[in-house]
């Protein structure tokens, strides 16, 4: 019997050798999740670092990115003069046709006079055709070329407040027509309409967007 064999034991269970048997621990799968997990978690605290290194260099970092590229610091609106078609023509290049389109005798000379004063042409003097006699209700109506809807027609609707402004396509030269209506009480005082005038030849300028420098 080996001294290794304990008393009592024998046979089949006798340990012979002048060895301990070693007695390995059982493998662990706690440790191999719990280093996993930790490479894991270092993995992303070093992503996490590397985010905020960049939104310091670049200031809005990922919001920046999802945006989209940024403008040039917005846009800024700034006056800017309006451009006119054409040049609108002085009061004495103007030359007016009045006419009298109410029972009323003697409007059209009187108007006609006052147009005079103001620096205006004055064609022909005398009674508005069928075609508008008795048939204009309002203070009256500018008539002229197509080409004096942005020229002469304005620049004579400042006599006339509330007048309105026709064309006639067939109509040929540059003279128009004022055509008194029943409506009509007196042209626009001439203070009024030299502001009206001077605000004309000098309009407001429009806003118009422009890029802000950085």
């Amino acid at each position: 019997m080996s001294m290794l064999t304990p008393p009592g034991m024998g046979g089949q269970y006798r340990i012979t050798g002048d060895k301990y048997p070693r007695m390995r621990r059982p493998r662990r799968r706690g440790r191999l999740v719990l280093m996993t997990v930790a490479s894991v978690t270092v993995l992303g605290v070093l992503g996490w670092g590397t985010l905020q290194l960049i939104d310091v260099f670049t200031g809005d970092g990922g919001k920046a990115s999802a945006a989209g590229p940024k403008a040039d610091c917005g846009t800024k609106v700034s006056p800017s003069p309006t451009v006119r078609a054409a040049a609108l023509p002085k009061p004495g290049r103007i030359t007016v046709n009045v006419l009298n389109a109410t029972p009323v005798s003697g409007l059209a000379k009187k108007t006609a006079d006052e147009l005079e004063k103001r620096g205006f042409k004055i064609g022909e003097v005398g009674n508005a055709t069928k075609e508008y006699d008795k048939k204009v209700k309002g203070a009256g109506v500018l008539l002229g070329p197509p080409s004096a809807l942005d020229t002469s027609l304005p620049v004579l609707a400042t006599q006339l407040t509330g007048a309105e402004r026709r064309t006639d396509p067939g109509r040929k030269g540059d003279e128009v027509d004022l055509i008194i209506g029943s409506g009509f009480k007196k042209l626009t005082t001439k203070a009024d309409a030299d502001k009206a005038l001077a605000a004309l030849a000098k309009p407001e300028p429009t806003p118009a967007a422009s890029k802000k420098s950085c």
